[in-house]
């Protein structure tokens, strides 16, 4: 899974509502076809690696596919059963602070059609509604 080698600060507040479009990241830069986030959201590393496992396995490894986001805000956790108090909890996962907007995932070298149904099965994975976007030449 993806996770960052090395953070500033081990743990982070959590922030508020993801608002807006994106402005950096919201064009195919890479391939042919896109997979672009319609809602805003945080998506987990484990939601990221399923989507690309979901999309290689369909694609049978033909093809490039580049993962346009990285999770490198860590959520914390605190365990079960824990009494309220004695501080934040530990770090349980990453997450990628995604705007509405945002390429999440590019693929290239397959047909469109192929791309497309990839790309449908890739996200019923993620927890952001998408759209499929092709290249403007």
């Amino acid at each position: 899974m993806l996770m960052p080698k090395k953070v500033k600060h081990r743990k982070i507040h959590r922030g508020g509502a993801i608002k807006g479009v994106a402005t950096k990241g919201n064009q195919v830069s890479f391939g042919s076809f896109g997979l672009q986030a319609a809602t805003s959201g945080l998506i987990s590393s484990r939601q990221i690696e399923a989507a690309r496992r979901a999309m290689t396995r369909y694609i049978k490894r033909g093809g490039k596919i580049w993962i346009r986001i990285f999770p490198d805000k860590p959520m914390t956790k605190k365990g079960s059963e824990v009494p309220m108090g004695k501080g934040k909890g530990s770090v349980d996962h990453f997450v990628a602070k995604t705007k509405q907007g945002r390429i999440l995932f590019e693929m290239d070298g397959i047909t469109e059609d192929i791309a497309k149904e990839a790309m449908r099965l890739a996200s019923h994975k993620l927890c952001v509604k998408t759209k499929f976007i092709v290249r403007q030449k």
